[in-house]
């Protein structure tokens, strides 16, 4: 496959007319190397952030072997690219169906859940279906509810049993599983490490209270990318704060800690070229919006990086808000969005970090939708993963406890 060297060859020599997704595997080959070498554990890919083919190929060949996938549509998928990773069905509310499947023709036995209903659930799915005796290999994760306070996308209100629930619900699961795990989410975008202090916090409280062993951690996703006016402390620092806390656990000696980066592993992966279809003052109309790649920056004002691709624009930087492409008033998105004052109509705009939520949520609402892809070998707009986040000393970072 033709490599294009950046966003502004491409726009050049194919002069679009509707958006192209620019992927980079180089930066999600490194962002996967920078969890496995560093993360204290083990390290699962949250297929939802982007099921693309390629990509999760990719995180394979970089290390990545087991996968938190959210329905058997994603446990099919992945399957089918995929025959040896390792499947975890980390959804709470599943159908019998999709338990069924996923263990019976999948091979996949590890089942969160938040609730004796969801445990019965996977109980009776796995069950043999000639002799009636229960699955003797489920590896079962009682999912708690933990705060999201500080994250930028709050995870906290639908899955996740209450503390009080949650002793009664692992002592139940013990009985009908061979490994036992605790897992939650602090939120999508944590923007410190300690909001991984207060949720092993409370993991701990549970455990305590229910007085069983333990043989995993999961401390979920919620680790950060950058975007603009959103810079974390490097993903060091939250690695450091997650392993000295998780160390003080009462778990079992050879229990494993774990991880589902979704967004963090994803986020570089792709940009996109839009094209201005009109200008209206301070605002741009262009080729995808908030039913393409641009939800997140409509639906919670989220600001992604862009860069104009024409030689020719010479006026200072301005503020713009964009609308997107369909007939609805809702496709409109408010950013700001800094761009050159003399952009125009039929000008090309390189929006960045769509890799993670972007690419995987298009929709044809309208007639929209259409992306071709290509691959392009320069730098993500904003980087995590390119050497120039320094860690925080070590004592400083347990000193957070």
């Amino acid at each position: 496959m033709l490599v294009y060297p950046d966003a502004k060859t491409v726009a050049q020599a194919l002069t679009p007319e509707e958006p192209v997704i620019l992927n980079r595997p180089h930066a999600a080959r490194r962002a996967a190397r920078f969890f496995v070498e560093k993360f204290p554990g083990k390290v699962l890919y949250a297929v939802k952030a982007n099921p693309a083919p390629d990509l999760i190929q990719v995180l394979w060949e970089s290390g990545i072997t087991h996968y938190d996938v959210a329905s058997i549509a994603e446990v099919r998928l992945v399957r089918g690219i995929l025959p040896d990773a390792n499947l975890c069905f980390m959804h709470p509310i599943k159908t019998r169906s999709a338990i069924k499947e996923a263990y019976f023709q999948h091979g996949v036995v590890t089942f969160s859940l938040d609730s004796m209903e969801e445990l019965d659930k996977i109980v009776e799915a796995c069950r043999d279906p000639e002799t009636g005796e229960e699955a003797q290999d489920l590896r079962l994760c009682v999912r708690i509810r933990v705060s999201s306070e500080y994250s930028e996308l709050s995870l906290a209100s639908k899955f996740g049993c209450d503390l009080l629930e949650a002793p009664e619900l692992l002592q139940k699961a013990r009985q009908h599983c061979d490994w036992l795990g605790v897992c939650f989410h602090v939120g999508s975008q944590a923007m410190t490490p300690f909001a991984f202090v207060q949720a092993i916090d409370r993991t701990r409280a549970a455990i305590a209270q229910a007085s069983v062993v333990i043989d995993m951690i999961d401390i979920g996703g919620g680790f950060p990318s950058v975007y603009p006016e959103m810079e974390p402390p490097p993903l060091e620092d939250y690695f450091a704060i997650i392993h000295h806390h998780y160390e003080a656990l009462p778990i079992a000696y050879n229990a494993e800690l774990w991880c589902e980066p979704g967004r963090a592993l994803a986020a570089e992966y792709s940009s996109m070229i839009v094209k201005v279809e009109k200008r209206r003052g301070s605002e741009l109309y262009i080729n995808d919006g908030a039913y393409g790649a641009l939800y997140d920056a409509a639906h919670v004002s989220w600001r992604f990086p862009v860069n104009a691709l024409e030689d020719d624009l010479r006026d200072p930087i301005e503020d713009f808000a964009f609308y997107g492409p369909t007939c609805d008033d809702a496709d409109y998105m408010a950013g700001p969005f800094a761009l050159p004052g003399d952009i125009q109509a039929g000008d090309y705009i390189e929006i960045g970090m769509l890799g993670a939520y972007g690419a995987a949520m298009k929709t044809g609402f309208n007639g929209f939708g259409d992306a071709q892809c290509v691959i392009v070998s320069d730098e993500p707009m904003m980087s995590l993963f390119d050497g120039s986040r320094q860690p925080t000393a070590s004592d400083n970072v347990i000193s957070l406890r």
